[in-house]
């Protein structure tokens, strides 16, 4: 046998024998990083505005707004393994810039199976870029309401709470998607943009059934969200507060703060913390 080709079948068999290294490698550090049984929960460090990620106990995930600029991918990198390219859902909870944005650029980066979206009308000339990006990747839009609940598998859950009727006329925050994330005992009031008005609408609904860990309050912690009867009737361990570090708007805004703290709630901001890391086991929530 020619050397020259001997020394190429040599090459060739060790290349082979390493790409399958990398290969088993990746399906062990993948099996290794998922924790069966437990839910993540985790607010990302987005600046001024909002953005979230779940990930059920058998591996479904779920972007909640993307916020603005392109701090979403950036973020993301940080949860998800380098190869991971799919979320399974995205949720737009209105269609404020802040909470929509940054899925401009995830979406030249991953791919998703559906968008689920608050109808609440925007004249706006960006989000009507956004969703013609999402119609020319045909990916099913969903407009969310009272009544829908997101099996995530594992006994986990997402309930729609709010609106339950048309909202075009709304404003953007008035009409917002209001939802509970559900993991056994344990739950997360997600606000959106909700206003007080709204919040006390659903304190008629609901009553008691609102009752949270974890409340990730409303519009930034501005003092038009997380009224004092809401907090009470939710009785939250954690609150979590999505706001840009020294942002404009003052958010939080001092009324929310002294009312969390009047009720001997935790109080975490992005503004302060970063990425915020929660885990559950369906008995309880940990702080990572």
């Amino acid at each position: 046998m020619n050397p020259r080709f001997s020394h190429v079948r040599i090459f060739w068999k060790w290349y082979v024998l390493f790409l399958l290294a990398v290969v088993s490698i990746m399906l062990w550090v993948r099996v290794l990083s998922t924790h069966e049984g437990v839910l993540t929960f985790v607010a990302l460090d987005v600046g001024q505005g909002d953005a979230l990620f779940i990930e059920s106990p058998t591996g479904v995930q779920i972007v909640i707004d993307g916020g603005p600029n392109n701090f979403l991918s950036r973020e993301l990198s940080a949860v998800l393994p380098w190869y991971d390219r799919h979320v399974d859902m995205i949720i737009i909870t209105n269609p404020d810039r802040d909470h929509y944005e940054g899925f401009f650029s995830f979406l030249d980066k991953y791919t998703t199976d559906v968008l689920v979206k608050s109808a609440t009308d925007q004249d706006n000339e960006l989000y009507k870029q956004l969703e013609e990006k999402i119609d020319s990747k045909k990916i099913p839009t969903i407009v969310g309401v009272r009544g829908q609940v997101i099996d995530l598998g594992g006994g986990a859950y997402i309930q729609i709470l709010f609106p339950d009727r048309d909202v075009p006329g709304l404003s953007s925050n008035d009409g917002s998607l209001v939802m509970r994330l559900v993991y056994g005992k344990t739950s997360v009031m997600l606000q959106g943009d909700s206003t007080a008005k709204i919040e006390s609408y659903l304190l008629s609904l609901d009553g008691v059934n609102l009752d949270s860990d974890i409340l990730k309050t409303g519009h930034h912690g501005s003092r038009t969200s997380s009224g004092e009867e809401y907090v009470k009737a939710i009785t939250p361990e954690w609150a979590i507060i999505s706001a840009g570090k020294d942002n404009s708007y003052g958010h939080p805004h001092k009324e929310v703060v002294d009312t969390l703290n009047r009720y001997k709630v935790e109080t975490l901001g992005t503004y302060d913390l970063g990425r915020i890391v929660f885990e559950s086991d369906g008995e309880n929530f940990v702080q990572k």
